[in-house]
């Protein structure tokens, strides 16, 4: 069968469910991950014959099945850098690159050496994009899911940079103070989980049935449980004039703000993502 005809398969199957676009999509970022083969060799050469065809057509089963692209490839891009992602870990979203813009944006100047700690680092895209490109950070990630962890070595390494990673869990204050027992930081940054209960209906299925729940959802009769734990644990473990970043849900700008507030931080600062959602928020702890 030559490529051309798989192509006409996966628009058969998938149109409905994606869109032709997207679907062109999909096919030549398998096509090039699975043969090599690039979407202008396919237009100079629309008759090219492949010889074992079970890679993309597998991949197209899983596609009708709504299993997200990245998971099919086991590989995705994060702030221009590469991350091996599966089901253990969150696909990393365009949105927390943002995020992670911020925090470089706060500190590219900074010449001595400071100290960054991520807290439910997942993939690592936070915690290794920082310590890419800030190169006076030493890095700490934290995730509460040994799976989580072995996924974000491998893309340290693949990436080459040095992080120090922890397994933990931060709703357990005891673990926690254990963490950084020794130290402070000067940086916390988390994207913990916001989605709550109720929203569920507005997550797509490729999401709702492919990615970790443990890193998505949170009850919706306390959906800043994580916010409230991080915050309270930054009161203690961050360095004086220290800042605290968080990846926010849209709906709950103003609750974060009274939260942190709450928990006398100053100059706190709500920043829209290029969506004009709310998104992040920033603290400083004096």
């Amino acid at each position: 069968m030559n490529i051309k005809d798989i192509q006409n398969k996966f628009h058969e199957a998938l149109d409905a469910i994606y869109g032709k676009e997207e679907v062109d999509s999909f096919f030549f970022m398998l096509i090039d991950s699975y043969y090599q083969i690039s979407r202008l060799q396919l237009a100079m050469a629309p008759d090219f014959k492949i010889d074992n065809q079970d890679a993309i057509l597998n991949a197209l089963e899983a596609l009708k099945q709504e299993k997200p692209i990245q998971y099919i490839l086991g590989e995705t891009e994060f702030y221009g850098l590469p991350f091996k992602v599966n089901k253990h870990v969150l696909i990393p979203r365009p949105e927390t690159e943002e995020l992670v813009e911020w925090v470089i944006s706060e500190y590219k100047i900074q010449n001595s050496v400071f100290s960054i700690l991520d807290i439910g680092t997942g993939s690592g895209c936070i915690a290794i994009a920082l310590a890419k490109n800030l190169p006076n950070a030493k890095v700490y990630a934290l995730d509460v899911s040994k799976d989580a962890l072995k996924t974000a070595r491998q893309n340290a390494e693949l990436n080459h940079v040095e992080i120090e990673f922890i397994e933990a869990d931060i709703l357990t204050c005891r673990h926690a103070e254990l963490v950084s027992a020794s130290h402070k930081f000067d940086v916390i940054v988390s994207n913990p989980p916001y989605v709550r209960e109720q929203e569920k209906a507005q997550i797509k299925n490729n999401v709702l049935n492919n990615e970790p729940h443990l890193a998505l959802f949170v009850k919706d009769e306390n959906p800043l449980l994580f916010y409230d734990a991080i915050s309270r644990f930054a009161t203690h473990k961050l360095s004086e004039k220290g800042m605290l970043f968080f990846e926010i849900n849209e709906y709950l700008g103003n609750d974060m703000i009274r939260l942190l507030n709450n928990k006398q931080f100053k100059n706190i600062e709500l920043k829209q993502d290029i969506f004009r959602k709310d998104r992040m928020i920033k603290g400083v702890f004096n």
